[in-house]
């Protein structure tokens, strides 16, 4: 099969002109008149996912491997290392990475995950009314069991929860089209301490769903994808680079 049969579904279903301004999305290695022989989805590109891709594969992955400008390819440095290893084995490399948050995988964690089925994405946020209102706690407990987060981190400032805002990865940086809300928990990963203090002030809550945890999902949204158009994928686990002790 050619890449440009592939690319042209992908970006059916999920734009690529809808990336983020400051995003890499798109065709990253590789031509689109490539013949390739197997289709592979994972997370992002990592030394588990090279040792086992096999010659003539197309990986579509979630977050770039080229994302700023590269001014030298240092094959000892990343991510020169990975590129020298996708080439070496004619490999195609295709990222998804804004276009499908908001075309897929916030409604997926949002809708599918964690059952908020009255939702509507509005600015790159999920918003979702809860069915009843909770308390942190026990939304914070909700959220752990359907996502098997291995720790929990939240900030409790708004009372009980009436409203959630949903972003998968790191997306803090859209609080400001949160704030203000009532009885409203934002959640995301990669929360930071000051994050929190501006949340606290601004008396919403915060769920840390942790950054890899909430987009492990895309892989098998892909595989989905691409499985109903008659096409076979392969998932291919991305390593979390860190671990809970």
């Amino acid at each position: 099969m050619k890449v440009k049969e592939i690319y042209e579904i992908l970006k059916e279903c999920s734009p690529f002109e809808m990336q983020e301004a400051w995003d890499n999305c798109g065709l990253q290695v590789g031509g689109m008149e490539n013949e390739v022989e197997h289709l592979v989805a994972a997370l992002e590109i990592d030394l588990q996912v090279l040792e086992k891709l096999e010659p003539k594969s197309l990986v579509i992955v979630h977050h770039p491997l080229i994302f700023k400008g590269l001014k030298q390819l240092d094959t000892e440095a990343y991510p020169s290392n990975y590129l020298k290893i996708l080439l070496q084995k004619e490999c195609v490399l295709i990222a998804m990475h804004t276009n499908f948050d908001l075309s897929h995988l916030n409604a997926y964690l949002c809708q599918e995950v964690l059952g908020f089925r009255d939702s509507y994405q509005e600015n790159g946020i999920m918003f979702a009314k809860l069915p009843q209102a909770m308390t942190l706690s026990d939304l914070a407990k909700k959220v752990q069991n359907a996502m098997g987060l291995p720790i929990l981190k939240v900030s409790d400032h708004a009372g009980e929860i009436k409203e959630v805002g949903i972003v998968c990865g790191s997306g803090f940086s859209l609080f400001s089209f949160v704030q203000g809300r009532k009885n409203f928990c934002f959640l995301t990963g990669d929360i930071k301490y000051h994050d929190a203090m501006l949340a606290s002030a601004m008396k919403v809550s915060l769920i840390d769903i942790m950054h890899y945890e909430s987009e492990r999902y895309f892989a098998e949204i892909i595989q989905r994808i691409l499985q109903k158009r008659g096409y076979k994928v392969i998932i291919s686990q991305t390593k979390n680079p860190f671990i809970f002790l």
